[in-house]
């Protein structure tokens, strides 16, 4: 059975037990050191901030996501204006005339397919053209209506234009025959599409940014969560944290780092927001950013006090653990956390989600993915960040508590159920 060594805290306590013809000087000695700690906290926080901005692996992440950003971004700009030309063989009267008619109504139908006829002596010809890679299709009518010939699998939307307009030519001349008109038979037959809330282009895009929140929220979560608690672990395992305890109380410490690494994630965090809002501008989305600008606000400010409240569990998490090896099993419940909140983000529907946007940690993310969507009243978005920042606080509060227990003592990994009732 293993067994706790505490490392007393430098107190005034200490100053009682040392010889009273020595308190006077113990007491002007310690005096400095009580009054940088109001200001500790803050260099700890410094020092966090340029160890990560001078870390090459932190820089190439941060540049990497970036670019998957701006490359998603740029991908989604030229597919919206590109269009496929296809070339499709015919050999007969009738299937010259079908495709002459798919050339024109094509680009009404989906303004990224192009069609082009490639003129054929033959079936024979036609095929040879579609094998030899010098037509893309070849189309031809038979006995029971039209057949499009491809070398591999045929183009969705080549397809689906393709369907259309031999449908709709098919039912005209049958309707001709049959001494009506197409528009008569088509009438009341069309189905339009509505929405409630917003529309259809809208939709998409907090579709598009409701995964985007939830997605950047769990990696800088586990990033800077992890880099935390293995930073708090190696100093307790290299016995400095014993150094600087000695130098300034460690609520200060607990504190420096927590402030140190939300300014890393909420500035890495902006940096992505302003860049994808950027990006943007350059797709169809352009015209809505305006009306998704404020979320883009409250996105951001419902991650500070949500990550605050996790960096606090990532903190206690390295405390816990006496060997870097013990922080596999310490870290798991904030993991677990964390992967929650970001498949409740992406999955939860219904009442359920409504109230779960109100319910902290969980709210971080779920409030700002229904903004996106619409239909939230003004106060709910303040109800949510009031219950998220009480619950940070109480987090903060309770953690720091077990920090300051834990991180001094060695000889195991600690529960904690241990750690809440050890002696200071």
């Amino acid at each position: 059975m293993s067994t706790r060594t505490p490392v007393p805290h430098q107190d005034t306590d200490l100053a009682h037990d040392r010889d009273p013809s020595q308190r006077g000087l113990g007491d002007r000695h310690e005096a400095p050191v009580r009054a940088a700690g109001g200001s500790a906290w803050t260099l700890v926080a410094r020092r966090e901030v340029m160890v990560k901005l001078t870390d090459k692996s932190f820089l190439i992440g941060t540049a990497v996501t970036l670019a998957l950003i701006v490359g998603a971004l740029a991908l989604q700009v030229v597919l919206s204006g590109h269009t496929s030309t296809s070339k499709i063989a015919a050999s007969s009267p009738a299937a010259v005339t079908m495709v002459e008619k798919l050339a024109d109504q094509a680009p009404v139908l989906d303004d990224s397919v192009k069609v082009e006829l490639v003129r054929s002596s033959s079936d024979t010809a036609a095929k040879s053209a579609v094998e030899d890679e010098d037509a893309d299709a070849w189309l031809r009518q038979t006995a029971s209506g039209w057949e499009l010939t491809t070398r591999e699998s045929a183009d969705s939307s080549l397809l689906t234009v393709v369907q259309q307009v031999v449908r709709a030519d098919t039912i005209d001349r049958n309707a001709d025959a049959a001494g009506t008109t197409l528009t008569a038979l088509e009438q009341g037959s069309q189905v339009a599409t509505t929405q409630l809330v917003g529309d259809a282009k809208k939709s998409q895009l907090s579709d598009l940014m409701g995964f985007a929140f939830a997605f950047l929220f769990y990696i800088a979560a586990l990033t800077f969560g992890i880099a935390l608690a293995s930073s708090v672990v190696e100093e307790k395992q290299s016995r400095i944290v014993e150094i600087i305890a000695g130098a300034i109380p460690l609520r200060q410490l607990l504190a420096g780092k927590i402030a140190g690494n939300t300014v890393l994630a909420v500035g890495q965090m902006a940096i992505y927001v302003g860049v994808a809002l950027v990006g943007l501008a350059f797709t169809d989305y352009s015209g809505l950013i305006a009306g998704v600008s404020g979320t883009v606000g409250w996105f951001l400010a419902f991650f500070l006090a949500g990550f605050v409240a996790l960096s606090c569990l990532w903190a206690v998490a390295g405390a816990l653990a006496s060997r870097t090896e013990d922080l596999q099993s310490t870290q798991t419940p904030v993991t677990m956390l964390v992967m929650l909140m970001f498949f409740g983000g992406l999955f939860l529907d219904g009442t359920v989600r409504t109230v779960a946007s109100f319910f902290p940690p969980v709210s971080a993310l779920l409030m700002p993915i229904r903004m996106l969507d619409g239909g939230v009243a003004w106060w709910e978005p303040l109800v949510a960040m009031v219950l998220l920042v009480g619950f940070a606080a109480v987090l903060v509060l309770a953690g720091e508590r077990i920090y300051r227990r834990a991180l001094m003592q060695t000889g195991g990994k600690l529960s904690l159920k241990e750690a809440w009732r050890l002696e200071e």
